[in-house]
Order: C-alpha cells, then sequence, then structure tokens
C-alpha cells in the first residue's frame, strides 16, 4: 500500500486511506511511507514535524481514514566529518547497498580522537550521497580491532530495511573467535543469554548486568580445540548486535578472546602472546536483499594474521 504524496514547500502532505482505519498514526505513517521507520515517526511527532488535519497530534493517536497529514522531514544533516579518498575495502556494490571487507585497525566512525581515517571518511569520498544519510547509511559496526563483513546502506529506503531486518533478526552474522581454555569438546555449543550494559564504574566497558541490561544472546559451537595453547575456535552466531557482545560474553563464562586487552588477561603463552589484537572475525554476513527481498549472502576467510596464527596452532 503507497499514499500519495505531495510535496508543498517545505513539508509534504498525504491522506490516511480507509485501509489504515484503527491503526495508530505512527505505524500507519510507517506503513504508507516505509522508507521512514517507524522509530523516526515516533521522533518525528516528538519533535513536532507532523500534523493531523493541521492540529499537533498526540504520539499514542489512532486513525479513522481520511486525515490530512502534513509532515516536515529535518534537512540533511551537514556533513561534519570530510570525504577523504582512503582504500576502501570494498567486496560487493549494488544501487542499495555496500559489504566492506573491513581490516583490523580500522575505526567505522569518527570521534574523538579519530575525526578522520575511518571508514565513514572512505565512504562519504566513495559515494557523497551517503552524506544525506544518518551514520552515511552504517546500520552497525564492528570494534576497531575486529575484521570481517560490514553492510552499508546507500539510500534511506535500503537503511529503513536493513534497521528492521536487525530488530527482526533476519539478518546472519557470524563470527570466527578464538577463546582461552577448553570451551567445549569440538561441534559441541550453547547459547549465553545475559543482558548487557555499560560498566557501573568503568565506562569504556560493557558488562552483563542482571538489572538494567538490554537483551544480548550470542549462540556458538566450537570448531576446533588446540590443547598445546589451551585455547578453543568458536562459531559465534548473533542473535542481538550489542556493543563488544561477543568479547563480553565469552569473558562472562571464564572463557575472554585471546588478545581481548579489555575483557581478557595476559597471554602466557608465547604464540598467541604475538597476535597483535583480540581474536575476532566477521565471516559471514545473510540478509534480505531490501529491493526485492531475495536472500543474499558474503563470506570473508580469516585475514592473513588470524589464518596465521590459526596455521601455527595446528602445528603445535
Amino acid at each position: 500500500m503507497e499514499a500519495p504524496t505531495e510535496n508543498c514547500g517545505d513539508y509534504n502532505e498525504i491522506v490516511i486511506p480507509p485501509e489504515c482505519a484503527g491503526l495508530r498514526l505512527d505505524a500507519a505513517l510507517a506503513r504508507l511511507l516505509p522508507a521512514h521507520s517507524r522509530s523516526r515517526w515516533q521522533t518525528w511527532l516528538k519533535e513536532g514535524r507532523v500534523a493531523v488535519d493541521g492540529a499537533a497530534p498526540q504520539l499514542r493517536r489512532k486513525v479513522h481514514g481520511g486525515e490530512q497529514i502534513r509532515f516536515a522531514p529535518p534537512p540533511p544533516p551537514a556533513p561534519t566529518d570530510l570525504a577523504e579518498d582512503l582504500p576502501l575495502p570494498l567486496l560487493y556494490e549494488d544501487d542499495a547497498l555496500l559489504v566492506i571487507d573491513k581490516p583490523a585497525g580500522l575505526v567505522v566512525h569518527p570521534g574523538a580522537g579519530n575525526r578522520s581515517g575511518t571508514l565513514m571518511n572512505a565512504l562519504l569520498h566513495h559515494h557523497p550521497a551517503l552524506a544525506a544519510l544518518p551514520r552515511a547509511g552504517i546500520v552497525h559496526r564492528l570494534d576497531k580491532d575486529t575484521s570481517g563483513l560490514m553492510v552499508v546502506a546507500k539510500t534511506l529506503t535500503a537503511q529503513t530495511s536493513l534497521v528492521r531486518q536487525l530488530q527482526q533478526r533476519t539478518v546472519t552474522r557470524q563470527y570466527l573467535a578464538l577463546a582461552r581454555g577448553r570451551v567445549a569438546a569440538p561441534g559441541a555449543g550453547d547459547v549465553i543469554d545475559a543482558p548487557l550494559g555499560r560498566h557501573p564504574r568503568q565506562r569504556t566497558r560493557m558488562a552483563v548486568l542482571q538489572h538494567g541490561g538490554k537483551e544480548a544472546r550470542t549462540r556458538y559451537v566450537v570448531r576446533e580445540y588446540f590443547a598445546a595453547a589451551g585455547c578453543t575456535l568458536l562459531e559465534c552466531n548473533l542473535d542481538t548486535g550489542r556493543t563488544h557482545q561477543i568479547r563480553v560474553h565469552m569473558a562472562s563464562i571464564g572463557h575472554p578472546l585471546v588478545r581481548d586487552a579489555t575483557y581478557g588477561r595476559r597471554n602466557s603463552n608465547t604464540l598467541l602472546g604475538a597476535f597483535a589484537r583480540q581474536a575476532l572475525h566477521a565471516w559471514r554476513l545473510a540478509l534480505l536483499h531490501p529491493q526485492d527481498n531475495s536472500a543474499i549472502s558474503w563470506r570473508s576467510p580469516p585475514p592473513a594474521d588470524f589464518a596465521a596464527l590459526l596455521a601455527a596452532l595446528r602445528e603445535c
């Protein structure tokens, strides 16, 4: 169902069709104009950017059909981060999506101390139109020292679709992780279901919080156990995507990731200690394409440093 939209200068107008009767206003608008998510409509309603029959509506108002809706989206944000001609590890691109195979050491978003040289800077140079999208089309991220696959939206419609898929858990994100100790026998696995939030005292860290944390669930299966080095190669699947989720969850069960300086401890094993980062790689990404809903997926083999470590462990 699509609603006719008229652009009237600084605002747009639509009429609620009878088929939407009984829906909440934000739900009706998200259905009629799917380029904008329901949460975005809720934000615009709170900001006073939506009028119903010339008046400011209540957030929980239901529609009956026939209402005249006038809305004024905020102007596209002026890019505060300059585009930079940087190497872009591009794996796939079409009219709606970019898939990045991010190397370890690359920061995703500019921030304090990292205003340049980030993935976002490279994206803005590669496709300047991304400056008009929230977060330049980035819908999820990887830690600086985590390598692997990320998807970036090129249009507002694609971004809304990807955000909804992440919320509905139709995006598959699989990681390879090397954890300290013997987690389980090869082929065995488990689910870590533990809410996460900011550490109550160390605000740069995340922690398992039984009260006040957000739902977080990680599924893992053991691929290999390296007895000589005392570590386990896992395949981890994210049901949710919280900050540092795999790293915190594995540390919470006594198996922090190899070389995780934030949630782990020093490695006495010389081979593991020589690895330069936390041993985590996003190796597979699968989703429904925003344009035609077809299933599409990508794989990224472990990068050279991770592959070399695994080869050395297998020779021990």
